[in-house]
């Protein structure tokens, strides 16, 4: 198959692509690197399965080429309000890249009969008052907070890529992804995990917006890839919505204090600030539709996907 990732050289999105790869698709990946980075996917730009397009999909994509499934993974996705590469440091890029740029990918779907895939985020629940959250509950979502221009533009993505299925006949789905972590997360980005990591590693503390009661379930990027790409594929997927994450939950102070022992860190754990604005408190999925239509969950314990990652920034 000949498949386009959006976002390519990101986080997810390289993974992906050594993924599709590996399965001997050929990939073409599109990425204007404004949060994504070449040493992704370096190790593939002399593959002759690989095909690197340096892109702003806000702009139209013309291929000549024919596309059988479009993986729309652009977007800067980090929360971090310090980051410069995070949604916060660019809401504008943010809210055109999940409107305009799922728009047009929608688009180029539509015309090379492609399947799409659009991958939205938990953050579409806000700080959500149900727990764990299903894909039937909408979410308490702020549409003015400095989270909105995540929050909303990916909901936004969401109803393009539903009335494009409903009405232009595209073979769409959603991937509602949770809180993801592995190898390749730029430091820059400046996410939970690699912070702990590299805070560790370097000796300072180990810092923690609010009191670290917080929750989050993290799910391994391996993981995390098995999901999209079953989501994409099987059969019966076209027009659904599925949740893909981690249901082992714990505190950030655990994270904190695993991520200590496990690099062996003298490092203190601090508290620092308040929580930022619309910080959801809890975060976990509800998997059960993934589970039934994608015989899919979660392997990679997390002190083993955390060890990975680990060795990883070593």
């Amino acid at each position: 198959m000949k498949i386009l990732v959006t976002g390519g050289a990101g986080f997810i999105g390289s993974h992906l692509c050594d993924r599709l790869i590996k399965e001997k698709h050929v990939v073409i990946c599109v990425d204007n690197f404004l949060t994504g980075s070449c040493d992704n996917i370096r190790h593939l730009l002399k593959n002759s399965l690989f095909k690197l397009i340096e892109h702003d999909v806000i702009n139209p994509l013309n291929l000549n080429n024919n596309i059988d499934a479009i993986f729309h993974l652009a977007s800067p996705a980090s929360p971090n309000h310090h980051s410069k590469i995070s949604y916060l440091a660019l809401p504008m890029e943010t809210m055109l890249v999940n409107t305009i740029g799922t728009l047009n990918m929608l688009n180029l779907a539509k015309s090379k009969k492609a399947k799409f895939l659009f991958a939205s985020t938990s953050e579409v629940y806000g700080d959500a008052l149900q727990h764990p959250q299903k894909e039937e509950y909408y979410g308490n979502v702020s549409t003015t907070g400095p989270r909105s221009v995540y929050d909303e533009a990916k909901r936004f993505g969401e109803t393009l890529t539903a009335y494009f299925f409903r009405k232009q006949s595209i073979n769409g789905r959603i991937a509602r992804i949770f809180n993801t972590y592995g190898p390749r997360i730029l430091k820059s980005d400046m996410r939970m995990v690699v912070t702990f990591i590299n805070q560790a590693k370097e000796g300072k503390n180990i810092t923690i917006f609010g009191d670290g009661l917080q929750t989050r379930s993290l799910c391994y990027i391996k993981d995390m890839i098995e999901g999209l790409c079953r989501l994409m594929f099987y059969p019966g997927t076209d027009g659904q919505i599925v949740n893909l994450g981690s249901i082992d939950e714990h505190s950030v102070k655990e994270y904190a204090e695993l991520v200590k022992k496990l690099t062996n860190s003298r490092s203190k754990i601090v508290y620092s600030e308040r929580l930022p604005v619309d910080d959801p408190k809890k975060r976990k999925p509800d998997i059960t539709k993934a589970k039934k239509l994608l015989g899919w969950s979660p392997q990679i314990k997390l002190s083993q996907g955390l060890t990975n990652m680990i060795k990883f920034y070593n």
